[in-house]
């Protein structure tokens, strides 16, 4: 994985999101209970944005259909998604979190 620098620890506050592009793969990074997680913002069921959805514990509800994911690993958990979406590491290193993106 290639990781990048995306904001400081204290700029995302517990249960925020922040929306990035990354070579040109749309993420969004949640902060859960002092946990980040990145995902793809994007729905499988129909590639619409799922970033804005509601978050229920480690769930995120797609706005559009009902789809719901896993943010730790994005898992399908409901329908009508069937197929998982993208999930990226994070890591912190001095107080900046990085998503890391496969390498090209």
């Amino acid at each position: 994985y290639n990781f990048i620098p995306v904001c400081a620890v204290n700029d995302l506050g517990n249960g925020e999101r922040i929306f990035l592009e990354i070579d040109q793969l749309p993420i969004v990074v949640f902060n859960i209970a002092g946990e980040f997680f990145a995902i793809g913002d994007l729905c499988s069921h129909d590639e619409g944005p799922l970033g804005d959805g509601e978050v229920e514990g480690y769930e995120i509800h797609c706005q559009r259909h009902g789809a719901r994911f896993d943010i730790r690993s994005g898992k399908v958990l409901a329908f009508p998604a069937v197929i998982d979406i993208p999930n990226y590491p994070v890591r912190i290193v001095e107080d900046q979190i990085e998503v890391g993106v496969p390498e090209l």
